[in-house]
This record gives C-alpha cells, sequence and structure tokens, in this order.
C-alpha cells in the first residue's frame, strides 16, 4: 500500500475573506441563527445548481468559518469553494471593505510540516437504549470539554503507513501530530429554530501544526471538511 501512495498532491479552491458589520440587520440575524448564516454563505453560489438540490453545497465544495469580534463590531467570514463566489447579493452597506477573493493553488508533500485551524462539530454517539438487536443508531451528542475533543481529533490522526481508513471505520485527515501541542478551545453553540427539530451544534476550535503523512487523503479533507455541520460552518481546515 506505501509504495503506490503519492508523495505528493495538489489542492485548488477559492477563498473568500468577508469583512462584515456585525450591527447591520443582515449580519446580525446570521450571527443569532445558524440556518440564516448557511443562507448568508449559500447566497454567493446562485445559479451552479438547481434550486432546492439537496446536495448543492457539496457540489460546490462550499465550506466555511467565521469569527467575531463583539467589541469591534466585526465579523470575519471565510468561504471556501470549487467555484468563483458572486457576493453582489449581500447589501454593500453590510460590508466593512470589500470583499477579498483568493485563489489557492498548493501541492503538499508528504513529510512536511503545515500549521493548521479548524473549527468543528466533534460528536459522538450515545447509546439509545433499546435492545442491540434493534441496531438502533444513537443520538449524535456534541462533545463538550477540551479533553474530549482532543480525543476525538486524534483518533482521526493517520500515522505514516496507516490507511486512510481506521479499523474502526473512522475516516483519517492524512496527517498526524503530536496531540500535546494541539490547542483546543471550546465555542458558544449555535443553533436555528427554522425546523421542526431545532437544531443545536456544539463547537470547538483546534489549532496546531501537522505532519502531512499521506498527502491525497490530506487533500481530500481540505476539500470535503472534517467531521459533521459543514453546513453550519463547521469542517472547514485552514493550513498555513
Amino acid at each position: 500500500m506505501n509504495s503506490t501512495r503519492a508523495s505528493t498532491a495538489r489542492f485548488v479552491a477559492t477563498h473568500s475573506v468577508l469583512s462584515l458589520n456585525a450591527r447591520h440587520p443582515l449580519v446580525a440575524k446570521s450571527l443569532v441563527d445558524a440556518q440564516e448564516m448557511h443562507r448568508t454563505v449559500m447566497s454567493g453560489f446562485r445559479g451552479w445548481v438547481e434550486d432546492g438540490d439537496p446536495q448543492a453545497r457539496a457540489q460546490m465544495g462550499v465550506l466555511s468559518t467565521w469569527s467575531v469580534d463583539l467589541k469591534a463590531a466585526a465579523l470575519v467570514l471565510v468561504v471556501q469553494s470549487r467555484i468563483p463566489a458572486d457576493w453582489s447579493r449581500i447589501p454593500r452597506e453590510a460590508f466593512t471593505t470589500a470583499p477579498h477573493l483568493i485563489t489557492v493553488d498548493r501541492t503538499f508533500k508528504a513529510g512536511e510540516v503545515v500549521g493548521f485551524r479548524t473549527v468543528v462539530n466533534p460528536t459522538h454517539s450515545r447509546p439509545s437504549g433499546k435492545p442491540a438487536a434493534d441496531k438502533t443508531r444513537g443520538t449524535r451528542t456534541a462533545h463538550t470539554t477540551p479533553e474530549h475533543v482532543k480525543r476525538w481529533f486524534i483518533r482521526r490522526l493517520q500515522p505514516d503507513g496507516e490507511p486512510a481508513t481506521a479499523e474502526d471505520g473512522v475516516a483519517r485527515i492524512g496527517a498526524t501530530t503530536d496531540p500535546q501541542t494541539l490547542g483546543i478551545r471550546m465555542l458558544p453553540t449555535i443553533s436555528s429554530a427554522h425546523r421542526s427539530k431545532p437544531v443545536r451544534i456544539g463547537r470547538a476550535e483546534i489549532r496546531g501544526s501537522l505532519v502531512v503523512t499521506d498527502p491525497d487523503t490530506l487533500v481530500g479533507v481540505l476539500s470535503n471538511g472534517l467531521g459533521h455541520a459543514r453546513a453550519y460552518s463547521c469542517g472547514l481546515v485552514l493550513t498555513r
């Protein structure tokens, strides 16, 4: 397996960096409702796929992450996609500066060390309480402590020579690291009342450095995201 693994892989995407006024009604609504934030993000990609297509976000490779400075009333939204974005549907007065669009074209090499940051929805399956014979999937529950988040991420590390999928079925990330060097920060839960079943998403920020072990797998994670709630600004892995 190792002899056929590519030693390099190329990652191509576009990044939009949006600096927004958190006091503007559209931005303020996006901050308090996860579904509205999703709509704001997806407003940059109208017309590429049929309206209402449930796989639209995944087809266009749209991932996002955001941070807010409440004191300065500033929201920075980073949106990644496989196609160019058009942010003209967001009112001009919502921006503090014009959108900054960046073409990312980077080749990753096995053994290379890269810094990274990601906001994830780290979850585990809580047993349903029903008999094992029913094979009922448990309730997906977010981890709430840095130590549990660290364990969640460690399970996804891929030591050199290991396959992209672990024996227990967990998809790995094509890289490894010293767990002691990871920085974990719990973030506020985001929610939405738009659906009949309320959406509540636990989040955590993970920072550190990675040693690339499987470039193809790493590029897949960078392109498609990590973990759940990717439609709600979780799972985008940014590298430097």
